[in-house]
């Protein structure tokens, strides 16, 4: 397979349906969003050297792609059995329990955090915002599962707690806003 097909070269591309569309195209824009959050989840698994963490980050790549997949599929072409390209509805649950988990060990917030700390948890919170730039693309969209809106607003919940968690188990101080 070609990484170079020739067929964007006029600035249009194909969804999963077959259908053109212009590049600057909301969808072509969501998913595009959702890949650059997908982008900064593998940064932040690059610097980050806890194996719990970078789990959980592994795990949620992999379901970023298929809510990428999701969005470039209009009409709903993927077949059910493609398991691979579907939010399974326990993934939700997972995320929150991993949220869950994490905050046991964390100090209770009591004010707002300043972005930053460690070089793991400045690329989660990064991720943190790209990741809410993509669901409000998915909100502005409309027309989509309501199961893939809460996936996405709970992966941005995960990140910031993550975040925290990086500085606290390296002994990273927070700084109050």
């Amino acid at each position: 397979m070609k990484i170079y097909t020739k067929t964007g070269d006029r600035g249009e591309t194909g969804l999963f349906d077959g259908t053109r569309v212009p590049k600057s195209d909301a969808r072509v824009a969501t998913y595009g969003d959702v890949d650059e959050l997908n982008a900064w989840v593998g940064f932040a698994r690059s610097v980050c050297g806890d194996p719990q963490l970078n789990g959980m980050l592994e795990a949620m790549q992999r379901a970023l792609f298929a809510l990428g997949a999701a969005l470039a599929d209009p009409t709903h072409r993927i077949a059910d059995r493609v398991t691979k390209a579907a939010i399974e509805p326990g993934e939700i649950a997972q995320l929150e329990a991993w949220i869950d988990t994490l905050e046991t060990e964390l100090p209770p917030l009591r004010r707002f955090i300043l972005p930053g700390g460690s070089q793991a948890a400045a690329a989660l919170h990064v991720a943190r915002t790209v990741c809410r730039r993509a669901e409000r693309a998915m909100v502005a969209l409309g027309g989509l599962d309501p199961e893939l809106l809460v996936y996405i607003n709970r992966v941005s919940d995960l990140l910031f707690v993550m975040a925290r968690a990086a500085n606290h188990r390296t002994n990273t101080p927070e700084t109050e806003w």
